[in-house]
């Protein structure tokens, strides 16, 4: 039998865009219309590749990121590999049962209940039910929904449809299984779970394509991870090259004390409040407000927000360019929720003394309620330049370069 799961020759979509078909109320506009336009074209209509050759292969057992940009087509390609999307050209042939979760409300019958749902998923994966009644209870018990399980899906809030969704997909032993980063709009424990048992999947010998824009978690549990870009296959590689690769592209820092518009940013969670812009800065005029090792970074943060809410976890977080989290400044550690107004609020962040070297570094923007539940994240907000501060005067000679996290030490000469 061959090692390979899943394989992409060429693969291209291509979706109509422009002028939407014309509605004709009467007869005799539809024959007006079908005189001046006999082949029926619609003369504003445009084409777009979503897709546009791409072709990899993943073999069995392998657990592979997908990462790009928003719009980059990594939906695209989990939709033609589910079925959900016929392909314009090229082949996708995957082999084995395949398991998807992709966007909120895909793969579930609205009317039916949680427990019908399971059952209908089983079937659709051909399973007998004898099968489904063997995982039936683990599946429950892992999404932690048994109170509603007899409640159409249609009455679910989208974090237990998406709890549901996962375990089903994830327990009915699917060869391969395909994840949309959905799994943002669960609370931040559940999204932990989740991504416990798609790694328990691959060390059972299953395939796993993951999409997501949380690096930490795509470098955790990838061996190796492909970029997207514009519809393209840019990279396919070992994880940590993608990544960086990812990272550094446009890795300009911004300007401090320039307000960084993030309407357009890439983002997950449920968004009732959301980052709307921000700056940083260090306020020291000297060196142009740029931060520096082991001095103050201030952020503020514009923050929309749909009603008024009590937001438990906010936080700034720093990261080099692969992607590895070095500084975490959370509300959570301080134990004091901050309280949105309907409407605009202003979040002023300090860090009272950065422990960084000098280099880029990509900031990320979170916040979450009480209940855990992800409001808005943006894992690459913007990007920040870390300078070494002049020193008019110092003993010695400083080393060009210290760890990887700037050391602040004390020594002392106990004996001599």
């Amino acid at each position: 039998m061959s090692d390979v799961a899943i394989r992409v020759e060429n693969l291209g979509k291509k979706y109509s865009i422009g002028a939407a078909k014309e509605r004709h109320d009467t007869l005799r506009d539809a024959l007006v219309h079908l005189l001046h336009n006999p082949l029926g074209r619609n003369g504003d209509a445009d084409t777009i590749w979503a897709l546009r050759d791409v072709s990899f292969e993943v073999n069995r057992g392998e657990v592979v990121g997908v990462i790009g940009r928003n719009g980059a087509g990594k939906s695209t390609l989990l939709k033609i590999l589910s079925r959900i999307t016929e392909p314009s050209e090229g082949l996708a042939d995957l082999y084995g049962r395949v398991g998807s979760l992709l966007e909120v409300g895909t793969g579930f019958h609205p009317e039916l209940t949680g427990r019908e749902n399971i059952y209908l998923s089983g079937a659709i994966l051909g399973m007998h039910k004898a099968e489904i009644d063997r995982r039936f209870d683990e599946i429950v018990a892992f999404a932690e929904i048994d109170k509603f399980l007899d409640t159409p899906v249609k009455r679910y809030s989208s974090g237990m449809y998406v709890r549901l969704a996962f375990a089903v997909a994830a327990h009915l032993e699917p060869e391969i299984l395909l994840v949309d980063e959905v799994l943002a709009v669960g609370d931040a424990e559940f999204q932990k779970k989740c991504l416990g048992k798609m790694g328990d999947v691959a060390r059972e010998g299953r395939t796993v394509l993951f999409v997501s824009h949380n690096m930490s978690a795509v470098q955790r549990l990838c061996s190796r991870c492909m970029l997207i870009s514009s519809g393209k296959l840019i990279a396919f590689e070992p994880t940590a090259e993608v990544v960086h690769c990812y990272l550094s592209e446009g890795n300009s820092a911004t300007s401090p004390l320039s307000w960084v518009n993030l309407s357009g940013a890439n983002r997950e969670g449920l968004q009732e409040a959301r980052f709307v812009a921000a700056w940083y800065s260090s306020d020291e005029e000297t060196v142009g407000c740029q931060p520096y090792s082991l001095g103050v970074l201030r952020f503020q943060l514009s923050i929309e927000s749909n009603r008024a809410y009590s937001v438990s976890s906010f936080a700034v977080a720093l990261c080099n360019m692969h992607g590895e989290l070095l500084v975490n400044a959370d509300v959570i550690s301080l134990g004091r929720p901050l309280n949105f107004t309907e409407g605009s609020n202003t979040v002023s962040l300090e860090i009272e003394e950065l422990y960084l070297n000098s280099g880029t570094y990509t900031v990320s923007l979170y916040m979450a309620d009480r209940a855990g539940y992800t409001l808005d994240y943006i894992p690459y907000a913007f990007n920040i330049g870390v300078i070494e501060k002049p020193v008019a005067e110092s003993f010695g000679v400083k080393p060009g370069k210290d760890g990887l996290i700037p050391c602040r030490f004390d020594v002392q000469l106990v004996s001599g």
